[in-house]
């Protein structure tokens, strides 16, 4: 019987640091495969590849071009530079997996997965899967990333210093692109305080001014706030170019309130696991994220002809279904397992590549006193995979609350239908074309396309 290391070959191996702080979209020009595929005097089929990790490091190695994830995977935790080896495993699921991704695609790959075999074929994937109808070729990168089966509790439970670091960078990213939306411009600066703290140390009136954070903002706010808008180019005096209420005035002034003393609450493994903790509670965090859009309100006449479909992720966690505005890091919609129902349509005329599948997402809310039940569409092409992964987590969140009476789901509607709460977030349906249902099944409301249904 073959053993690992007879499946694998592990020729050389570098930890390098690669020139990407996250800022635009994550991906390098580096490609996953260093070299051609060559032959050894084994007779076996090799190839030199990259995985990269979210601190911003990859580590090259020459593996068969069989080899697995799971084999993959276990070079890199074990590779000494690292420091992963020493990491006690979970009792639950891997806290890491790789993640094949590219600009249209993000597909977490399962053990048994040959990462090289995939990446010959990606383009045929993102042709099938990809958010664009027309694309031009891809070439994936090999992630090792945070595994999206990982509860948050398990998570809590991790000690390891090594391991917290790059969840503490892969959470960074995700706030910084937006993925990971906060209420607030004050939490914001908050988590950009603390991630200063982390990396520039501590607070030094001489270097640390506002026209530090200013020429910085992009490395320490999400990028919705690295675009100054008409105003903050005039600088008008209305308090937006270094006043009081500029972001990065919110995040210098946070920053000033860590206390600069050594101690435990200013030692990094501290501020790291606290930076951690405040994501841990973000409605989104350690979600997969899949592309999608769906249909804007239509607002008067002229809207029928201008309206467009508003691109958004679908993040897809333990917890439940989110729909994030990336681009204007803002949660549209939050949706716990105990209060969603779904269902994954295929396109109507599958010969048309206009037409694309859709998931519909039903949801309880109270409106005018009564309980109504509201239906989203969502086109995607990856509306298979998001069907997949909602039925496995909706089953086990099943499992989990089987002995609960429904008291809490009821009370979760004792909201208005423009208010409903998903912990600290409010759910803004006024932005969605949504279809009313009674509890008969009845359709009672009909908004945009619905109308023609």
């Amino acid at each position: 019987m073959e053993t690992q290391e007879d499946c694998t070959i592990r020729r050389s191996q570098l930890v390098q640091r690669y020139p990407n702080d996250y800022k635009n979209d994550g991906h390098t020009p580096l490609p996953m495969m260093m070299n051609q595929a060559q032959y050894v005097n084994t007779g076996r089929v090799t190839a030199r590849i990259a995985v990269y990790l979210m601190t911003g490091v990859f580590v090259t190695m020459e593996v068969e071009q069989s080899s697995t994830a799971q084999q993959i995977l276990t070079i890199v935790q074990t590779e000494g530079e690292l420091g992963l080896a020493r990491a006690p495993p979970l009792i639950g699921q891997p806290v890491f997996a790789l993640w094949l991704c590219s600009c249209q695609l993000e597909i977490q790959l399962r053990p048994n997965h040959k990462p090289i075999e995939l990446a010959a074929k990606w383009n045929r994937l993102v042709k099938k899967y990809g958010s664009q109808m027309e694309g031009t070729d891809e070439e994936p990168l090999l992630y090792f990333r945070r595994n999206v089966f990982l509860s948050r509790y398990d998570e809590e439970q991790i000690k390891e210093a090594k391991v917290l670091e790059l969840l503490y960078a892969e959470a960074r990213h995700n706030v910084l692109q937006g993925r990971y939306p906060c209420e607030g411009q004050a939490r914001y600066a908050s988590l950009g305080a603390l991630q200063a703290r982390i990396e520039i140390g501590p607070y030094n009136s001489q270097t640390h001014t506002l026209a530090f954070f200013r020429r910085h903002r992009g490395r320490f706010l999400p990028h919705h706030y690295t675009s100054p808008s008409l105003l903050l180019g005039l600088g008008l005096g209305l308090g937006l170019v270094g006043g009081k209420g500029a972001p990065e005035a919110r995040l210098l002034e946070q920053y000033k309130r860590i206390p600069n003393h050594t101690g435990t609450n200013t030692n990094p493994r501290k501020l790291i696991r606290k930076y951690l903790e405040f994501c841990w509670g973000l409605p989104c965090y350690g979600a997969a994220f899949f592309q999608g859009q769906i249909e804007r309100p239509v607002r008067g006449l002229a809207s029928w002809i201008t309206n467009r479909d508003l691109q958004v992720l679908i993040a897809i966690n333990t917890s439940g279904v989110y729909v994030v505005d990336d681009m204007q890091c803002s949660l549209l919609l939050g949706l716990k397992y105990s209060e969603l129902s779904w269902e994954m349509a295929k396109p109507s005329d599958e010969r048309n590549p206009d037409c694309l599948p859709c998931l519909f997402l039903q949801f309880p809310v109270r409106e005018n006193g009564a309980r109504v039940y509201k239906i989203l569409q969502v086109f995607s092409r990856q509306a298979i995979m998001m069907d997949t992964l909602i039925s496995g987590f909706a089953e086990e969140n099943r499992n989990h609350s089987s002995h609960n009476d429904g008291t809490n789901s009821e009370r979760q509607l004792d909201h208005s239908a423009t208010t409903t709460y998903t912990g600290s977030f409010t759910n803004k349906l006024s932005k969605f074309t949504l279809a009313t249902f009674d509890d008969e099944g009845r359709c009672i409301g009909q908004m945009g396309s619905w109308s023609f249904q």
